[in-house]
């Protein structure tokens, strides 16, 4: 039986249910019919033109992208804008549009949840927790939590403990590592002692004061700005800043190679073509 964009729209919901995400995101199928067949299938953290082209080029049917295109509603779809070129060429190449975004980046194995993982924290919860039982876990709440890693955690960023004696900068290297980012950059310093990290991908700024009330001293993100920078230095919170690229295109390639052990009759890929805009010289 042929597989449509339905089906892989269902298995994404699984991976990562869109009632996990952020009430001001556009997730889930953004471009495209739910009824049409697709053989190829391709990952990318963000829809950019080079992003569209190899789509076209390689004959994907799906794009499957973290960042949602749209993102906020468009008054008009014209060559005028970029994403009105975009969402063109896609809708004429017959290419969908898929995205999880928030929704991934608090999945049970979601983008933070594979960040603690790899930093091996013990009694992980969420920053911030719905408070419903999780479907099938027998009254558990999402975000709560035993000894080590818990069955199943859902729920917006990350916070645990780690091994005593470990340095900011040593938490800086495990992440650095783990998602290949370059220039990572450090507010605090390095030798400081770290006993619990909160774990925010993209532009988690706005989770210091979650991190702050759980106790944390260290929080890993992508980007924050320069007053909240400020804050977490007068707060003696030392932040780990991997930029927004490195911080969620690892958890894509991940996503990638899920997508494709569950759907073995597609051929799924990570984009070549998807990169970070910011580089230093």
């Amino acid at each position: 039986m042929a597989v449509t964009i339905q089906h892989v729209c269902q298995t994404l919901g699984e991976l990562a249910p869109l009632s996990l995400a952020e009430p001001w995101d556009n997730v889930g199928l953004l471009v495209g019919d739910r009824r049409a067949s697709v053989e190829r299938v391709m990952v990318c953290l963000t829809v950019i033109p080079a992003v569209v082209a190899e789509a076209i080029e390689r004959r994907a049917e799906l794009i499957v992208s973290h960042h949602p295109l749209p993102f906020k509603p468009l008054a008009r779809i014209t060559r005028d804008t970029v994403a009105g070129s975009m969402l063109l060429d896609l809708i004429g190449g017959g290419v969908a549009v898929y995205s999880a975004h928030t929704a991934w980046d608090s999945a049970v194995d979601g983008i933070n949840q594979q960040l603690a993982d790899a930093l091996r924290l013990s009694d992980v919860a969420a920053l911030q927790s719905p408070v419903e039982p999780i479907p099938g876990g027998q009254g558990v709440a999402k975000g709560a939590v035993d000894s080590g890693r818990p069955a199943a955690i859902e729920g917006a960023g990350r916070y645990g403990r780690i091994r005593e004696g470990t340095t900011l900068g040593q938490v800086a290297e495990r992440v650095a590592a783990k998602t290949s980012a370059e220039g990572v950059r450090l507010v605090g310093a390095g030798e400081q002692l770290v006993r619990k990290v909160a774990l925010a991908c993209g532009s988690g700024g706005g989770f210091l004061d979650a991190a702050v009330r759980r106790g944390c001293n260290a929080m890993v993100t992508g980007e924050a700005t320069f007053h909240t920078c400020l804050d977490a230095e007068s707060r003696g919170v030392g932040l780990i800043l991997l930029g927004h690229y490195a911080s969620e295109r690892f958890a894509m390639e991940e996503l990638a190679g899920r997508l494709a052990a569950l759907h073995g009759e597609l051929a799924v890929w990570a984009s070549d073509r998807d990169r970070d805009p910011i580089h230093s010289i």
